[in-house]
């Protein structure tokens, strides 16, 4: 599959239009006291990022970026939202007495992170042009170089749905 043939500018259009939209709804996920928007507001983030994926002309990662975070993890968030009455409730206040000192912290990460990427003269660029098929030459290495880490993940992740499920039952009971 060829790489779509875009304009220079308009893919730095498109790329500032993204990066807006994730640092607006990563603010709100952050700074909204309703669970459930701050769900929806992580929705769209993600989405986003899926988007600058796709302006990387990496495919298969936005497609799991869709597939995984948006469809599995943001659901799986907002059922238990849903499902969860006590977080509805008045009783649970949403404060935080620490947001100044909180504001400075992510300022001083924020200027320290602007001098990096203006400081940063020399940015690396790709010396070689991707693979044909994309997904092919991951799927190569997830199953020869990377299987042991796949592995790992998995039996990892089987562990935490055991222990969600043995959390689940002992709250019934």
């Amino acid at each position: 599959m060829e790489p779509v043939a875009v304009a220079e500018p308009t893919v730095g259009i498109a790329f500032w239009i993204l990066a807006a939209i994730i640092l607006m709804s990563a603010f709100m996920v952050v700074s909204l006291r309703n669970i459930f928007h701050c769900a929806l507001f992580l929705i769209l983030c993600l989405f986003a990022v899926a988007g600058i994926f796709v302006l990387l002309n990496a495919e298969f990662l936005a497609a799991v970026q869709v597939l995984i975070y948006v469809g599995a993890v943001s659901i799986l968030i907002i059922f238990a939202v849903m499902l969860t009455s006590d977080l509805a409730s008045k009783k649970i206040l949403q404060t935080n007495e620490n947001a100044l000192v909180a504001f400075f912290v992510c300022l001083v990460f924020a200027m320290g992170a602007l001098v990096l990427v203006v400081n940063t003269s020399i940015w690396p660029y790709a010396t070689q042009m991707l693979p044909e098929d994309n997904v092919a030459a991951i799927g190569k290495l997830m199953m020869t170089d990377f299987m042991l880490p796949f592995e790992v993940v998995s039996i990892l992740m089987l562990a935490a749905l055991i222990g969600a499920i043995m959390l689940a039952r002992e709250e019934r009971a």
